[in-house]
């Protein structure tokens, strides 16, 4: 009978650490998997995105076909991959939310920004509606598609181009990301 229980507990603790397993943040639910095309993409990591250190504004989970922690790769890999934001605070709004994304594009992407500023603009328009706590917004990554972006479910827009996915995912996986703990909490360590 003990041998029995010991198994439980080993398994279970095999399930919760197994690249996939969904995860649960302060009692918010964060999908172990999401769709992309015709594959599976597997949760690598989560975190909150903390504003001025304090205010816990949303839960950033990173999705990838396989767990990895070299964000290097990950930003540079042509492969599905996906980045949810779960919205956890009733204070962000629109206007602060496009505003910090179109500030983060500027400050943390390697790719020549004068490139991507036309899609920048054309992306920042899936957080033209109000923003509300627990809205989810995927940023879902196909090679030959580019990001597809939508807001609880329904798809806004789609921008093409590795260039802009590479500088997109740099927003939270650069060498000066927008939140140090969450990139590392994305990369799973």
């Amino acid at each position: 009978m003990m041998f029995k229980g010991a198994l439980v507990v080993a398994v279970s603790v095999l399930l919760l650490n197994h690249p996939g397993a969904a995860d649960e943040i302060d009692g918010v639910n964060v999908p172990g998997s999401i769709p992309s095309g015709k594959v599976k993409l597997l949760l690598n990591g989560a975190g909150y995105r903390r504003y001025d250190r304090m205010v816990r504004v949303y839960i950033g989970s990173l999705y990838l076909m396989k767990k990895s922690s070299d964000s290097r790769s990950i930003i540079e890999t042509d492969e599905p991959m996906a980045i949810r934001l779960q919205i956890t605070s009733d204070m962000i709004t629109d206007k602060k939310m496009a505003d910090a994304t179109r500030e983060s594009f500027t400050h943390t992407t390697e790719v020549k920004f004068t490139a991507i500023e036309e899609r920048v603009a054309k992306f920042i328009s899936v957080f033209d509606e109000a923003i509300k706590k627990n809205d989810v917004y995927e940023l879902v990554y196909e090679p030959g598609k580019g990001v597809s972006a939508s807001k609880n479910g329904a798809l806004k827009v789609t921008i093409p181009g590795l260039d802009f996915k590479k500088a997109l995912f740099g927003i939270w996986l650069s060498d000066e990301p927008v939140d140090a703990k969450l990139k590392v909490e994305m990369l799973g360590r």
